[in-house]
């Protein structure tokens, strides 16, 4: 048997340390379609639905309020009578609309969502 003809082989294998670092990287890229992965899905869907509409709601109360207050202080330390009223009102009638504005935002979502938490919450209920 000449040196051309001989085979070699070696293995070794990764430490314990490299099997888990390998096992946390690809568990990173399997996609699952468990039951906890449905109902996260539907958690965000839920979270979509009412964030913005409470953000847009709050902002617009906090705003009208801020406005409010600027016009009480025109009135009651500038001494702006005129334009510390109109402001005033300006501020107060902002938040007043902002719970319509929730309210509208909120239906808004409900209606482009609505139809898929319903099926998404129907298949969760239907697998138990």
């Amino acid at each position: 048997m000449n040196d051309k003809d001989k085979f070699e082989y070696s293995y070794t294998a990764p430490t314990k340390e490299e099997r888990r670092e390998i096992e946390r990287i690809k568990n990173q890229y399997i996609v699952s379609e468990k039951k906890e992965d449905r109902l996260e899905n539907l958690r965000k869907l839920n979270k979509k639905v009412n964030l913005p509409p409470m953000v847009i709601g709050l902002a617009a109360g906090i705003a009208g309020t801020l406005i409010m207050g600027l016009g009480m202080a025109m009135v009651m330390e500038w001494g702006v009578m005129v334009w510390g009223v109109t402001v005033g009102i300006a501020g107060a009638a902002v938040a007043a609309v902002a719970y319509p504005i929730y309210r509208a935002a909120l239906n808004r979502n409900k209606r482009k969502y609505g139809k898929q938490i319903i099926d998404l919450s129907n298949e969760l209920l239907n697998r138990q």
